[in-house]
């Protein structure tokens, strides 16, 4: 009897904090959606990672974090003349309630200084900062699934074949 007990009480309390973090999930000031990272080989020391946010109030995103790398960074690319260009931006503006995209060619946060290759078909821990129009900031917590292409089957090759830093 104690281990119906004991059962109920604990899938009770997991039911609680699934429910919870769904509502804070749905609450959180920007939401990430097909958020993915590209795989990497040995030797490779850097890989992107991409995703669309959506803002409910104007925000920036000021930094990105991730254990599997010696430095992450937010990048973008973009045409100076005839060369693609690639540079660190120090943040992202991300206005209310528009949707701006993080992929291959643009804007995409940067894993650098790997500590091991990223294997296709596992995940990739991302923390996003942002920073609201008051200073204050908040992070988002990704575990970000790592493929060779995008959801829907868009390669990202062309974007880090030239990257060396």
């Amino acid at each position: 009897m104690q281990k119906i007990i004991r059962t109920v009480a604990l899938v009770s309390t997991l039911a609680v904090a699934l429910a919870t973090s769904s509502a804070m999930a749905q609450d959180a000031a920007v939401k990430a959606e097909g958020a993915w990272a590209r795989a990497s080989v040995q030797g490779q020391k850097g890989t992107g990672a991409f995703m669309r946010l959506t803002a409910k109030d104007g925000t920036r995103l000021v930094r990105a974090e991730s254990p599997a790398a010696g430095v992450t960074e937010v990048h973008e690319m973009k045409m100076e003349g005839d060369i693609m260009k690639m540079r660190a931006i120090p943040a992202l503006d991300l206005p209310a309630g528009k949707t701006v995209e993080l992929k291959p060619g643009g804007y995409h946060v940067m894993l650098l200084d790997l500590k091991a290759p990223l294997a296709k078909d596992t995940s990739v821990p991302i923390t996003l900062v942002f920073q609201d129009a008051k200073g204050a900031e908040s992070k988002l917590k990704l575990n970000v699934p790592v493929a060779t292409s995008a959801p829907g089957g868009a390669t990202a090759g062309s974007m880090m074949d030239g990257h060396k830093h």
